[in-house]
């Protein structure tokens, strides 16, 4: 259920809208230009080596600031690294935060619960199944992949900086991750 802007505004929480995704060395092909008659060919090594992100796009209590939280990992995600960005988030974030997830098995079980009955700072909340289109973070893989497509990193070292320049740009451009929020399906207003 997603939580109301009053009662969120009410009780001072950060709202962070948590989502992961993938990025692979086989680069993402958009639309590109070339030579007319001349199909485009991008040449990469065939190498299945990726990174997975975990990140989350903050607002603030007054709903008028937002934030980009990540972290970057060479294997897939699981519950104990979603438990490891949710305390990064204790960290960074002062006072209430309201976590609000998608349905999957690696942000449900006994490591997540242990953690929120010792932070007592942090409620987890759950967008309904199948429901991509509520979370904002979406729109954040959504703009971090067209940045990075056409591209070609030669190794994995070159992926992990391509993606992470790619995250930080958007981290510093408010207009884009509102943006984010604005556009996703939510029934949530900003000011």
């Amino acid at each position: 259920m997603v939580p109301c802007k009053k009662n969120a505004k009410r009780l001072g929480a950060h709202i962070v809208f948590i989502d992961e995704s993938g990025f692979l060395l086989i680069p993402t092909i958009l639309r590109t230009w070339a030579p007319r008659g001349k199909t485009p060919i991008i040449r990469h090594r065939y190498k299945r080596d990726k990174v997975s992100v975990i990140s989350g796009v903050s607002v603030s209590p007054q709903r008028i600031r937002f934030g980009l939280y990540f972290q970057m990992h060479l294997d897939n995600i699981e519950q104990i690294e979603v438990c490891h960005f949710l305390k990064h988030l204790l960290r960074h974030l002062r006072g209430r935060i309201i976590a609000i997830l998608d349905n999957s098995n690696t942000h449900k079980g006994n490591l997540i619960a242990e953690l929120q009955k010792r932070n007592p700072r942090i409620t987890i909340e759950y967008f309904p199944s199948y429901a991509p289109q509520l979370n904002p973070d979406e729109g954040v893989w959504s703009y971090a992949k067209r940045s990075l497509a056409n591209g070609r990193p030669d190794n994995l070292e070159e992926l992990l900086q391509t993606v992470a320049d790619s995250l930080m740009k958007i981290s510093k451009s408010q207009p884009i991750l509102r943006g984010c929020v604005e556009h996703s399906e939510l029934p949530f207003r900003l000011p």
